[in-house]
Formats: structure tokens, C-alpha cells, sequence
């Protein structure tokens, strides 16, 4: 008959106990191995485990404690009794594998015949265990298919979740999907965006770093660098570490590490003095007294991180401090525990000396103080508690235990692990255990705080709570008054590449450096950030500038030509004056308008002349002050107006001194055709043509208030805007050539023979306007602002004194103080100038 055999070694449980149902244990008790190289000529050599870790025992005591109270209890699985079996690991990953299979199909020597195939019922219906990730992924992977339940208390690995690869997987502590982005919450919560990364090179630490890589990026946290480490690299890997922490810039160092592997890296930093960093941690370190104990140079001091919350289990301390040495001479590995746990050797043992003292087996464990009998793992001990029992429910249903189980019924671990996927019941401390369609718990994390005490002492303080089933803003709550930083100092750290740009200023990234690398630039005029680091500045609104801290928009200065500024004043003042001067001209003529002077050229002419440069120096003051709908409509076609009144009165004169020369001539009848009706009509048909062009011009497209925000940045400068530039340039084109018609004719008749011949001093006087107005086109198309306007004012009262000084003064000259020549004869030229 053929049989299968067991090839190599079988693993032989560290702790063993028969029962009618098998449950299944691997922890680490030891947390390294010895490296060797396999020549695959020979067969391999089992695993040589080194460093003796108490905690894996710890662990292996809380499976036992629940077990033993299962198997007391009269309401859980009444009259079936649990076993166990429980393996060493060391950590290895190897080792993991070579368990879980064991806990498949066990190790004996099966014969069976060829043509039976070879099922066996599996030696264990759940296991608990493993406490790290990766040896966590490998055993899922090789009993999958077998649907064996396992359930760790400590792997938090987030691609454990994965319900397609890792099938038969559950956990008591929540998943590092939540955690990784829990720590980039904390970080950003204190505003610590550049900081550095030390991670376990294991897939927790690969796996976990990712998501707080990704997490962290879309908060805005930028690493400066993150390097990974495992407890067995050699110590060149370790210095190119810690050459990199030197070099770098940032002051906070995110270690998603084992508690293992901080404790041999923290051994490397003592030496190199790196303190003064603050360290964030995740649960596989932050709570734990024994790395709080090998920290003697104070490297982790004010450290905070992420914890399982605490808790309670009544009994279990006092049962994990119960240490019997039962048959230990058969177990190497329980005496070397025994031996390191009360300081203390055997008889028998092979490694005895004389000067240590001799085990006698009565032992107490409450006077012994180490990383034993330290109960800080006790959210981690419930852990493995709550395994246990998630088991125990299972296991009650299928078995439709009551007051007695149904001792029938064939335990299948399909069976067992969908009973436990739905299982939900509470402890006896009243806490509630279930898992999510994951095979995850609720994930809940305590905020731990280092803070040191006397006799280098670390205490954890418990500053703050993150729930992941609150909403996104609540998850995270912190009592930051009650942390104590790095090297004891009670002001939060501060770990950024650049500072803070402030309002006023915008970020501009520095090439080839990290998104949180930037330098802040000063807002151009008229642009503004009103935040704090603004990638970005804002325009002003047009009617807004910048203000000088570029960090709010003010209201522009309004700007036009007033009375109350000293340019407006004067012009104001001119104006008047002008209006004034040819009132007293105007009141000379009057008192003086029998004279022959005054009658020589139609009185009436000047008269209306006299008005009207009255008019043209009044329409000025309609150009100062503040612009409306009524005074843009009125300056410009007021002033068309008047001047166009002027100059045709002007025009009548010049027309009238050729026409009386002409009438002079023997048969000449002239002057009864441009008689006094005649000029007064030359005169209003002039005029009618503007107003008529005015007239077109406010129908179709009438000047309008504008606001002209183009020629100043920090001003508004208020004017009237044209509305028709065809409409302007007509008005004054119209006046342009009235001038110049009026500017020949007066030169034509400037040498006609007369003691006051006037058409010399209007030539004179339509020079000067002409001239005035020829210059006033560039001068008033390159003013900027209210200058503009300025120039249009200067430019009328300049050509108004012009005509009343040039015409009328030599006339107020005579009449005044020369009025010998104010006789008839005189100006017929009769008369000798004396």
C-alpha cells in the first residue's frame, strides 16, 4: 500500500494541550534568526531563532487565558473543552509558512490507499497569529484554499483586507488603511509639511507608507525623504540612514516601524546623537515600555502617535504573572525563558554558571520587574482575547450549544469562517466585537504623547482620539495644550521646507524641489492675496487697487478737475476775471457808445462780440468739477457755441471794414447789400450751422460721464467721454475754418488806409486764436487725466483774452486815456497824430 510521507522535519508545537476541538497559535518567540546560506547540496538546516522576545510569550499567555476561561465557562461551548497548539515563528516568514501547513495536514505519516485520495480533516479549526504582516500574508496565501480561520491580533497591514487574496483573514486591530491617513492627519494638524520617513522594509512598513505617501500629498506634506530598514540589514545600511537624517532639513520623522527593528535602530542613533527630532509613530511602536526602556538617550522624547485604545481583561494579569516551570527540562526553549525571565539557571542546564543563582522553581513574578511583567500591551492582549473567543461564538452556533453541544455535528473550516465573519457579540468588560465585510474591527485609535518623568521614566499620556466613523472634521480631536514636545519643550516643532507665504505674497515652486519648496514673490501692483499661502493673486476690481501690503483692494482715488484744488482755483479765477474784464469793456462801450469810436464799426457787433466772449469764459467753468450727464452735454456745445457766436461777430466786422473801404470806391453800392440787418444775419446763420451740428451730435451719440481707468493704475480719472468723435472734431473743425476764413479776410484788409484800421488787430487776434488752437490738439491729445481738461480751459481762455485784448483794449485805450482821437475827423484821417 502506498503511503504519503512527511518530507523534512516536522515542527514540533512550543505549548500543546489535547481537547475535543484544536485551536491553532504562532507567535514570535523569538524576534530574530541566524542568517546562513544554503548550498542545495545538502538538505537545509532547521532555523536557528536568536533573541529571546518576551512579548511573543505574552501574547501566547492571553490564548491561553481565554481558552482556560472558555473551557471553565458554563455558557460558552458548555462540555467541550479546548486544545491548543502553539509554534514559534521567529519572525520568519519561512518558518510562518512551514506552520501553517503543519496546522493543515499535521505531521505524521499518512497511509492511505492509491485510489483514496488524500483528505484529512484539518488538525485545527482557527488559528491566532501571526503578529507581523508580512509572515501574516504568506500563511494566508498557503491555507486560503483550505478556508482555515485565521485571526490576527496584530498585523495591520491595509492589502490584509483584500478579501480576493487573503480569503480566510480576519483581525482585531484595525487596518493601517486607516491609520497611514490618520498620521497625515495628525501631521497636517500641527502644520508640519516637510518632513522625513523610516519605515520597516516589510509589507507592513512598504504598505503603510504608501498610503501615508498618497494620503499625505493630497493634504499638501511633502518627504524630504523616506528610507526603509530591517533588523537584520547589515550596519552600512544603517549609516547611509542616518547620513541621510543629517543631511536633511526637516525636523520630523514619521517611523512606521516594528517595535523590533526601532529597537536595533535606535541602538545605531545613541551613537550618533540624533535628538532633537520629533518623531510620529505608529501603533507597532508608540506604546510599547520596552522601546520606551532601550531609548536611554533620549532620542523618542515628546514622541506622539497613533495607539490601540486602551483596555481592561480582569484576571488576565494576574494569569499571565503565573509562571510555572512545568517540564521544563524537556523544553530548551521554555527553560531558556524561565532562565531569562528570573535571572536565574537549572541544574540541568547545559549553560549553567557559577555565579548566577539556581532556579528553583517557585519563583514569583511580582518581584520581578521587566519587560514581562509590563502590562502597557494590554489593548494588544485583548486582541488576542477577542480572537479567541470570536472563535468560541462561532464555534457555539454550529454546535447549537445550549445547556449541551451537539458533539455531531461535522466542524468544517468553511463553516467556522463564515460564522465568524458575522459574528457580533460583547466581552465580559462590555466591549463589542465584530468585523466588516474586510474582516476588519472598527477603527479606533488613542493620540499617545511620551512625556518623561523622574528616573527616566516615559509615561503615556493619552492627548487626543481619532474615530474613523465620524465625519471627516470630527474624526481627529486633540487637547494639543497637554503635549509635550521633543527635548521638553512646550512649543509645537515647526518642519517646513519655505515659510508660510503671507497675505500679500504668492507661492512660486523652486525647480527640481518638491511642491512644498517655494519661494513667496510680492503681488504686482493691483493684484492681491488676502490668504495665507496663496498659490495665486487676484486682480483688483477696476475701481480697486492694491493697497501697500498687497493684502486687500482699496477704492481708487476719483480724479477730475475741482474748484477746490489750486490748478482748478486759478483757472476758476481766469475765468472770472476774463467774464469780468469784458463786462467793464462792455460798460466803457456803453458809456462811450455815441462816441465816434465805438459807432465807427457797428456798435451793435461789438456789443454782441462783448456778449459772447462773456459766454466763452463763463462755458469754462462748466469743465471744472465733477463730471455728469448734464454738464458733459453742456460744456462742449456750450463752448462749440459761443465761439462759433464769437468769431461770426468777429467775421461781421472784418466783412464790414472791407465793405466800407469798397463803398468808398466812385460807384460803389456795396454797403447797401451788408447793411446792419445783413450782418446781424451773417451772424445768426453762422451760428445756426453749429447749433445744428451740436444738435446732431447730442441726438445721435451725446458726450457722457466715463470713467478712464487706463491712463493711471491707482486713480479713476473721471471725464466725459466724446460719445461721437465725428461730432467733436466737427464742432471745433467748424470753428477752425470760420477762423481761418475770418484770419484772410482780415489780413486782406490789414493795409487799408484809415487812421484805426481794425482789420490789423483782428488779423492780430485771429492769429493768436489760431495758434492757440493749433497747439491745443497735440497738447490736448497727450494730457493725461484732468491735464486734458486743464488744457481745453487753457486753450479758451487763452483765445478769448486774445480776441478782447486784440480788438477791444486799443479801442478802452483811446476812449480812456486818449480821447483826442476819439473825434470823427481823427479816424476819417483828417486829423495829424500829435
Amino acid at each position: 500500500m502506498p503511503s504519503a510521507l512527511l518530507q523534512g522535519d516536522p515542527e514540533i508545537p512550543q505549548m500543546f494541550k489535547d481537547g475535543d476541538i484544536m485551536l491553532g497559535g504562532i507567535f514570535s518567540f523569538h524576534s530574530s534568526w541566524k542568517n546562513r546560506r544554503d548550498s542545495y547540496m545538502d538538505k537545509p538546516l532547521p532555523l536557528q531563532c536568536t533573541s529571546l522576545n518576551f512579548r511573543g510569550f505574552q501574547f501566547a499567555q492571553a490564548m491561553l487565558f481565554a481558552v482556560e476561561e472558555i473551557n471553565n465557562s458554563t455558557d460558552l461551548l458548555p462540555g467541550i473543552s479546548l486544545g491548543y497548539r502553539i509554534f514559534d515563528s521567529c519572525g520568519s516568514i519561512a518558518k510562518s509558512v512551514r506552520v501553517a501547513l503543519a496546522f493543515a495536514n499535521g505531521n505524521e505519516v499518512v497511509s492511505q490507499p492509491s485510489e483514496v485520495p488524500c483528505i484529512r480533516p484539518a488538525q485545527v479549526q482557527a488559528i491566532m497569529g501571526e503578529s507581523s504582516s508580512s509572515p501574516c500574508m504568506a500563511m494566508a496565501t498557503a491555507i486560503g484554499p483550505f478556508h482555515i480561520p485565521m485571526i490576527s491580533h496584530f498585523a495591520t497591514c491595509a492589502c490584509l483586507s483584500d478579501k480576493s487574496k487573503y480569503p480566510s483573514f480576519l483581525r482585531t486591530i484595525p487596518s493601517d488603511y486607516y491609520q497611514s491617513r490618520a498620521l497625515a492627519q495628525l501631521v497636517k494638524h500641527f502644520g508640519w509639511t516637510w518632513v522625513g520617513a523610516i519605515r520597516t522594509n516589510d509589507d507592513y512598513g512598504n504598505n503603510g507608507m504608501a498610503t501615508f505617501t498618497e494620503t499625505a500629498q493630497k493634504l499638501g506634506i511633502c518627504l524630504e525623504y523616506s528610507v526603509s530598514f530591517f533588523r537584520t540589514d547589515p550596519p552600512d545600511k544603517i549609516q547611509k540612514i542616518i547620513d541621510i537624517i543629517k543631511a536633511s532639513t526637516s525636523k520630523v520623522i514619521i517611523a512606521f516601524l516594528s517595535h523590533m527593528d526601532l529597537d536595533v535602530i535606535l541602538h545605531e542613533f545613541s551613537h550618533h546623537n540624533l535628538t532633537g527630532y520629533q518623531w510620529v509613530g505608529s501603533e507597532g511602536w508608540i506604546f510599547d515600555s520596552q522601546t520606551a526602556a532601550v531609548d536611554k538617550h533620549h532620542i523618542l522624547d515628546g514622541a506622539i502617535g497613533l495607539s490601540i485604545p486602551k483596555a481592561h481583561v480582569s484576571g488576565m494579569r494576574e494569569f499571565m504573572l503565573d509562571v510555572r516551570p512545568l517540564n521544563v527540562s524537556s523544553n530548551e526553549m521554555f527553560t531558556t525563558f524561565y532562565e531569562t525571565l528570573f535571572s536565574c539557571k537549572f541544574k540541568q542546564s547545559k549553560s549553567s554558571s557559577r555565579n548566577q543563582k539556581e532556579c528553583t522553581g517557585r519563583e514569583d513574578l511580582t518581584e520581578v520587574q521587566n519587560s514581562f511583567t509590563d502590562m502597557s500591551l494590554m489593548p494588544i492582549f485583548n486582541n488576542v482575547y477577542k480572537g479567541v473567543y470570536a472563535a468560541a461564538h462561532a464555534l457555539h452556533f454550529i454546535l447549537s450549544c445550549n445547556k449541551t453541544c451537539n458533539t455531531k455535528v461535522q466542524l468544517d473550516p468553511f463553516t467556522i469562517l463564515q460564522h465568524i465573519r458575522t459574528i457580533q457579540f460583547k466581552t465580559k468588560e462590555g466591549e463589542e466585537v465584530y468585523f466588516n465585510e474586510n474582516g476588519d474591527p472598527a477603527a479606533k485609535y488613542e493620540i499617545i504623547n511620551w512625556k518623561q518623568r523622574e528616573n527616566d521614566i516615559v509615561e503615556f499620556v493619552t492627548v487626543g482620539l481619532y474615530d474613523a466613523s465620524l465625519p471627516a472634521n470630527k474624526q481627529l480631536h486633540l487637547q494639543n495644550e497637554s503635549i509635550t514636545w521633543t527635548q521638553n519643550s512646550q512649543q509645537v516643532p515647526v518642519s517646513v521646507c519655505s515659510e508660510k507665504c503671507l497675505p500679500g505674497t504668492r507661492k512660486v515652486l523652486q525647480k527640481g524641489m518638491p511642491v512644498c519648496c517655494y519661494d513667496c514673490i510680492r503681488c504686482a501692483e493691483g493684484d492681491i492675496s488676502n490668504i495665507t499661502d496663496s498659490v495665486t493673486c487676484v486682480r483688483c476690481h477696476p475701481e480697486f487697487w492694491s493697497n501697500e501690503r498687497r493684502d486687500a483692494c482699496v477704492k481708487k482715488e476719483a480724479e477730475f478737475l475741482s474748484y477746490e484744488e489750486i490748478m482748478g482755483a486759478l483757472l476758476t479765477a481766469a475765468s472770472l476775471f476774463g467774464a469780468c474784464i469784458t463786462a467793464v469793456v462792455a460798460f466803457i462801450f456803453f458809456r462811450y457808445r455815441k462816441t465816434p469810436i465805438v459807432r465807427a464799426n457797428n456798435s451793435e457787433l461789438s456789443f454782441l462780440l462783448l456778449f459772447s466772449l462773456t459766454l466763452c469764459f463763463l462755458c469754462s467753468l462748466t469743465f471744472i468739477g465733477r463730471p455728469s450727464d448734464l454738464s458733459c452735454m453742456l460744456r462742449h456745445t456750450a463752448f462749440g457755441i459761443t465761439f462759433v457766436l464769437c468769431i461770426s461777430c468777429v467775421l461781421g466786422k472784418t466783412i464790414v471794414v472791407l465793405m466800407a473801404f469798397r463803398a468808398t470806391l466812385p460807384g460803389s453800392n456795396m454797403m447797401k447789400w451788408f447793411g446792419p440787418a445783413q450782418q446781424k444775419l451773417t451772424v445768426l446763420g453762422f451760428t445756426l450751422i453749429q447749433v445744428m451740428i451740436c444738435i446732431l451730435w447730442l441726438t445721435i451719440s451725446p458726450p457722457f460721464p466715463f470713467k478712464n481707468f487706463k491712463d493711471f493704475k491707482d486713480k479713476i480719472i473721471l471725464e466725459c467721454a466724446l460719445g461721437s468723435a465725428l461730432g467733436f472734431w466737427s464742432v471745433l473743425g467748424y470753428i477752425g475754418l470760420l477762423a481761418i476764413l475770418c484770419f484772410i479776410l482780415a489780413f486782406l484788409a490789414r493795409k487799408l488806409p484809415d487812421n484805426f484800421n481794425e482789420a490789423k488787430f483782428i488779423t492780430f487776434s485771429m492769429l493768436i486764436f489760431c495758434a492757440v488752437w493749433i497747439t491745443f490738439i497735440p497738447a490736448y491729445v497727450s494730457s493725461p487725466g484732468k491735464f486734458s481738461v486743464a488744457v481745453e480751459i487753457f486753450a479758451i481762455l487763452s483765445s478769448s483774452f486774445g480776441l478782447l485784448f486784440c480788438i477791444f483794449i486799443p479801442k478802452c485805450y483811446i476812449i480812456l486815456l486818449k480821447p483826442e482821437r476819439n473825434t470823427k475827423k481823427y479816424i476819417m484821417g483828417k486829423g495829424a497824430l500829435k
